[in-house]
């Protein structure tokens, strides 16, 4: 089987969609479409169906997808290999995080990168966890984060690692009637006006678990994603939050543990199975884990 159709068929199972297959590899969707029979052609069975107007995989194409990853990346580290012949990791490596782990570890991870010569190329990808995957079309790396309670992510075509584990605190303004309290019990904060960020990130599943705890839903008056931004709203007085104990950098606000629900996010490296064998990319995967035990110990 030609090698770049199956650089063709994994981008397919990438992208979803002819169309979209073509504007990635800058092809016609003609083109696309007739080196996918070429291929299933190769391979002696249909690797595609009809489903409406559009394509799905066959169970022999799911399952080629998967073997085309392995033999694509076998090549990708025989590439590797022979421009870093000394072992010495060298190239370009694509990373995407989420835009408050970056602030946290990516200075650390750049410096390392640049004394062995490896080139970061950084992009913010502020996703739900589950959408991860699909961010590996374009990235070698992705870092995500997730309530510590929901489930890793899984799946034949990702390889998950757990980095760290940041608790999530109360946030309050000086003057608030918790604030000079050691921690927080959670049916205290019933009542109160919450500032948090859009749903199905972690700060928000931790909110979920709370009004689980207190029986009593949780009236969230803004949902803003920066935390910078709900830093200055609560400071201001027009709410409380929940934020992940790393990230508060408001000098005037109070934050507090709490009581009665374990709340933290876990962060994750996100790779192709076997991607951590290219000497570029194991090189930054350790620069990551580097940087978060020197976070954890401070």
């Amino acid at each position: 089987m030609d090698v770049v159709r199956l650089r063709i068929l994994r981008e397919f199972a990438d992208r979803g969609t002819v169309a979209a297959t073509a504007a990635a590899l800058s092809m016609t969707p003609s083109a696309v479409s007739q080196q996918l029979k070429v291929l299933a052609r190769e391979a002696g069975v249909p690797l595609l169906e009809p489903d409406g107007r559009r394509l799905r995989f066959t169970d022999a194409g799911r399952a080629l997808v998967v073997r085309a990853d392995e033999v694509l990346d076998a090549l990708d580290r025989a590439a590797d290999e022979m421009t870093a012949y000394a072992r010495s990791p060298r190239g370009r490596v694509r990373v995407a995080s989420f835009p408050s782990g970056a602030a946290l570890l990516l200075p650390a991870v750049l410096e390392a990168a640049g004394t062995i010569g490896v080139e970061l190329d950084v992009s913010d990808e502020d996703v739900p966890a589950s959408a991860a995957p699909a961010l590996l079309a374009d990235y070698d790396v992705v870092l995500t984060h997730r309530d510590e309670h929901s489930a890793p992510l899984s799946g034949p075509r990702v390889h998950v690692e757990t980095l760290m584990r940041e608790p999530i605190d109360v946030v309050l303004p000086p003057e608030h009637r918790l604030a000079t309290q050691d921690r927080v019990q959670v049916d205290e904060l019933v009542g109160e006006s919450w500032i948090s960020v859009r749903g199905g990130f972690p700060v928000d599943d931790v909110l979920l678990s709370v009004a689980a705890v207190t029986g009593i839903r949780a009236r969230v008056v803004h949902r803003i994603n920066d935390f910078r931004v709900i830093e200055e709203l609560v400071a201001a007085g027009h709410g409380v939050a929940l934020l992940p104990r790393y990230s508060v950098l408001h000098p005037a606000l109070v934050r507090l543990p709490l009581a009665g629900v374990r709340a933290a996010r876990i962060y994750e490296l996100v790779t192709r199975p076997g991607a951590a064998r290219r000497p570029a990319v194991g090189a930054v995967l350790d620069s990551f884990r580097a940087a978060a035990a020197r976070k954890l110990s401070m």
